[in-house]
């Protein structure tokens, strides 16, 4: 370098500066981060609720044929010949060719 000892090199105003940016980048971001999981914390304990109110609905409820054969069980759809691969898929994972 110049000569002079490292410890009389500071990094200097623009040093600081710098760390000073970033520091309040930093606490910015941390806060929006807070603040969004607080939000999706509150939409899945809400979307918890209104499910158990919806199948507690149901429940009282019972079946009906509003919800169609397939309300029964899930997987009576796909026994009677419907199948859980998707279009263009053939049943062995590779694509069918037409």
């Amino acid at each position: 370098m110049n000569g002079a000892p490292s410890s009389l090199v500071s990094p200097g105003l623009w040093g600081f500066v710098a760390f000073f940016v970033l520091a309040i980048a930093l606490y910015l971001l941390m806060r929006n981060m807070n603040a969004r999981m607080r939000r999706m914390s509150y939409r899945a304990e809400e979307l918890r609720k209104e499910a158990e109110a919806g199948t507690d609905r149901k429940a009282a409820q019972g079946p009906s044929e509003a919800d169609g054969p397939a309300a029964a069980t899930p997987d009576e759809g796909t026994a009677a010949g419907g199948t859980d691969t998707p279009p263009g898929e053939g049943p062995d994972g590779h694509h069918r060719s037409a």
